[in-house]
């Protein structure tokens, strides 16, 4: 029989104790966060839009024809998808064609 020091006894218990309330496949899901509300303070600060057609292009940092979420690198999930979770706004989803201040071209 082998010796298992104490210490290490309580982790390993601990760690079993853990594993006993981790419930599998209950992942947070892009479809449940809610959606960012262009009133958000954050996003009022970030001067965020859902439609980027209605924000005048020469008054963008980066001047471009098409910016918006869809084409940002922050901006996280599938193509194609008209809502997504971003990098900028943690636990909410911005509109696909939707654009801040913080629009980042992807490589």
């Amino acid at each position: 029989m082998s010796k298992i020091a104490r210490r290490q006894f309580i982790q390993l218990s601990a760690v079993a104790a853990a594993g006993c309330f981790v419930r599998p496949g209950q992942e947070a899901r892009a479809q449940d966060l809610p959606k960012l509300e262009e009133s958000d303070p954050t996003a009022k600060s970030l001067k965020y839009v859902h439609d980027a057609s209605t924000v005048d292009p020469s008054t963008r940092a980066n001047p471009a024809e098409v910016q918006n979420c869809a084409n940002c690198a922050l901006v996280q999930g599938a193509d194609g998808d008209e809502w997504r979770p971003c990098q900028i706004f943690p636990g909410k989803l911005v509109a696909a064609d939707g654009w801040c201040s913080v629009w980042a071209p992807k490589a």
